[in-house]
Parts: structure tokens; sequence; C-alpha cells
């Protein structure tokens, strides 16, 4: 049967005595009416694929067609070579590579929509970075990925995963709870310390606006990434020590849904309002359109 709620998720993890992971790749398989080997092999391709967008954004500053963007990442390497950053070379990590990631996107470079393209940066980087510096093995960063997987189809059987559905805190505010929930994985949490981050990640961005300017995935999509990227982590070492959530997750999810549709059309990816009615941003835009 398959598992639509996240009580449903944890009872079945317990029940079973399984990570979050394996459970997802067994439920993967079976719709796909295909092996968990081969599941396995699928979500590499698409961890390495997140690699190279990662590796191509970190050495291109080339802009984008606003010329609002596309050399931030540089700006990022060029400041933590100087200085390095006040948190460490983690942080580091975890900034550049999801601005890395967001700025492939709006070159039309490849990446990974997860779950989608304007927060393709988040899940990515937090993965990424911290396999590298905590020295993660790949098997546990696919593990990672899976587990990320879940939390995201889990949040979409309740709420389409798009802006002009939900707000941004449908696409950066799921990416930062699966964030959080594949790092809780990756440093040795349980099906509890999984969903707690989850949780804690996805309440507190509720409500988080989509009005990107000109009606282009840069402004203020790519520096969104990082900040969310960052807020994943908070959510992870919180429920990793413990801190849990008062509101369970399946009724955090509700109240996205109940807040997209409390919110204003006019903040929902139609450049209507916010921060796309900008006196700046409206400048831009006449100059980019001729309008």
């Amino acid at each position: 049967m398959a598992i639509l709620s996240f009580s449903e998720l944890e009872a079945r993890c317990n029940e079973q005595n399984k990570a979050v992971y394996e459970i997802a790749q067994e439920e993967e398989a079976l719709l796909s009416e295909t092996e968990v080997n081969v599941v396995r092999i699928k979500v590499l391709e698409d961890l390495l694929a997140m690699k190279e967008a990662v590796k191509s954004g970190l050495t291109s500053t080339e802009k984008a067609v606003s010329g609002w963007c596309g050399d931030d990442c540089a700006k990022l390497l060029y400041r933590y070579k100087s200085n390095g950053s006040l948190f460490g070379t983690v942080f580091e990590k975890i900034t550049e590579y999801a601005i890395a990631t967001a700025e492939e996107n709006l070159r039309m470079g490849r990446i990974v929509a997860c779950p989608t393209a304007g927060s393709c940066g988040i899940v990515p980087s937090v993965i990424i970075a911290a396999g590298e510096e905590r020295k993660i093995s790949e098997s546990e960063q696919i593990n990672a990925l899976l587990t990320a997987g879940m939390i995201g189809l889990l949040i979409s059987n309740k709420v389409q995963l798009a802006g002009a559905v939900a707000g941004c805190q449908a696409e950066c505010g799921v990416a930062s709870a699966m964030a959080a929930g594949a790092l809780s994985q990756m440093l040795g949490g349980g099906v509890r310390e999984v969903i707690q981050a989850s949780a804690l990640a996805l309440k507190n961005i509720l409500g988080l606006t989509c009005d990107p300017v000109c009606g282009l995935v840069e402004v203020p999509c790519i520096k969104r990434n990082a900040f969310l990227a960052v807020h994943a982590v908070t959510a992870a070492e919180l429920a990793l020590c413990g801190v849990e959530s008062k509101i369970p997750m399946d009724e955090i999810v509700d109240t996205l849904k109940i807040t997209g549709q409390l919110m204003s059309p006019l903040l929902k990816e139609t450049s209507l309002g916010g921060l796309a009615k900008t006196k700046t941003a409206q400048e831009l835009e006449k100059k980019l359109f001729k309008k």
C-alpha cells in the first residue's frame, strides 16, 4: 500500500525497522516495476548531474540576459579565499554550491530540479558539501537523496510544488525541508529525526512569496537558494539534538496548502506584486522588454 503521509512513513519505518531511504527505494522500485539496484543507479545519475552543475557553476561568470546575475558565486569564492567564513568551510561550500547551481540554471545549463528549477541549488549544496567535509560515502549520499525525494513526494501528495500554486514556500521552502531531512539521514539520524528536521525547516518558512523580478528566475530566486540551504542545516542540527516541532509534519503540510490558497495571486509567480513591482524592478522590466 502506497504511503501518503509522514505519519504513515514513520509507522512503516518503525514496523519494518527500516530507514526512510530504504522505504523510498522500495516504493520507487515497486512503482517503476524494477529492482532497487536500478533505482539506486538512477539516483546516482542525478547525484552526479548535481555535482557537475556545481562544478560548472563554480567556474563560470557568464551573466544572465538581465545583466543582474551570474557572478555572485565568483564573488563568494573571492571573499572566502581572502577571509574565510565566520561559520567555517562547510558554510562556505554550501553557499557557494547553492548559488553556483542556481546560476547554472539561469544560464540554461543542466541542473536537477529538486523539487523545482528555481530551488535547484538547495538539496545539492547541502548533500555535496556535507559529503565532502564529513567524507561521507557516495552510497550514503544516494541514501540522502532518496530521503529527500521521499520528503518531496509526500508533500506533493497534498500540494503542487510550484510557485504559481502556493508561492515560493512550495519551492524553496519544500527544498529546504528535503535538504534538512537528507542531512539528518547523512549525519546518523533515524526516521524521527529526519521527519522532525523537515518539519522544523518547513514550518519556519511558511508564507514565503514567489515574486520574481521581470518574471525571471533570478531575483530573488538565486540568492534565496543559499539562504534556505543554510536554513536546512539549522533544522537538521536542531532535530539531531532532540529538538522537535510541536506541530506534526502532516499538519504543517496542510498549513502550507492553506497558506498557498490564502496567498494573493499577485504573489504567486505572476510578477504582479512584491519585489517584482518595486521601482527598480519596473525600471529593469522596461529596459529589458522596451515597454
